[in-house]
């Protein structure tokens, strides 16, 4: 049994059979989870709760930090991304990864990869939206407005980032649109872009992308923590900038993709003793 905190939002507990149940089991203490972790010899930790659970991660953050365990944190709740935060852990010398996985192909790195094109093809992007339905316990957790504010950011950032010029906030919307529950863990995103090319012709763009939703990070995540048990093996602490920007929407810095991935090369390449 781990600790709950705000990780179930109300509405999903009274969703019945399609919903979160809670165990009638007695939470664990902090020192008790800490323990856990320094007992199965745990090298990375990963955080993958319910969206909007900022109480519930910053414990288990706690716990990791306590216990010197790596972390990928794999949804909007903002701690490699926070100053403060990065800090404790770079203090500790304890690696991670963060914040907001992405999906293999997913609607956020194909928007992202678009906007770069309009942007290196020289075109303007001048709205933009991506609209997301889905039918899994994500999407009926993400009901709740207030669990939404920080997903709504980091995946805004995401696109924004990779954007020639920012949009104003009336001119771009990212973010999931609807709960359909008959759509169940299929992911529908729908994906716009408006623009101005040369001599002011105009350019749309639309594409609807369907996928599997729940397995769509597993290899980013994978591979994550392959990177992060490496900077723990090696000591080093704090956010690791181009894993997160590579593998998650709200990085402590935004890297091109293509950029990301050649420092990724470079730091799995093997590394010579000093004595060698």
């Amino acid at each position: 049994m781990g600790r709950v905190l705000d990780g179930v939002a109300p509405h999903m507990v009274q969703a019945g059979e399609r919903g979160f149940q809670i165990a009638d089991l007695p939470e664990p203490t902090q020192d008790e989870i800490v323990a856990a972790l320094r007992r199965e010899r745990v090298d990375v930790l990963i955080n993958f709760l319910p969206v909007g659970s900022q109480r519930a991660s910053e414990f288990y953050m706690e716990c990791a930090l306590e216990a010197g365990v790596g972390v990928v944190n794999a949804i909007p709740v903002f701690i490699a991304s926070n100053p403060e935060w990065e800090a404790r852990f770079r203090q500790r010398g304890l690696p991670i990864v963060g914040d907001d996985i992405k999906a293999q192909v997913g609607a956020t790195i194909i928007h992202r990869t678009l906007s770069n094109l309009f942007s290196t093809r020289g075109v303007t992007v001048d709205r933009t939206y991506q609209l997301n339905t889905g039918g899994n316990t994500d999407f009926m957790n993400m009901l709740d407005p207030a669990r939404l504010a920080d997903k709504k950011v980091s995946k805004t950032e995401a696109v924004q980032a990779a954007l020639a010029q920012r949009l104003d906030d009336e001119n771009i919307r990212i973010g999931p649109a609807e709960y359909v529950p008959w759509q169940k863990d299929n992911k529908i995103a729908f994906v716009r872009l408006e623009g101005s090319q040369w001599g002011g012709v105009a350019v749309n763009l639309e594409l609807r992308l369907s996928v599997e939703d729940s397995p769509n990070s597993a290899a980013c995540v994978m591979d994550a923590i392959r990177f992060c048990k490496l900077a723990r093996d090696r000591g080093e602490g704090g956010t690791l900038i181009a894993e997160s920007a590579y593998y998650c929407k709200h990085p402590a810095q935004q890297l091109v993709e293509d950029v990301a991935l050649g420092l990724l090369d470079v730091r799995a390449a093997p590394r010579l003793d000093a004595a060698e």
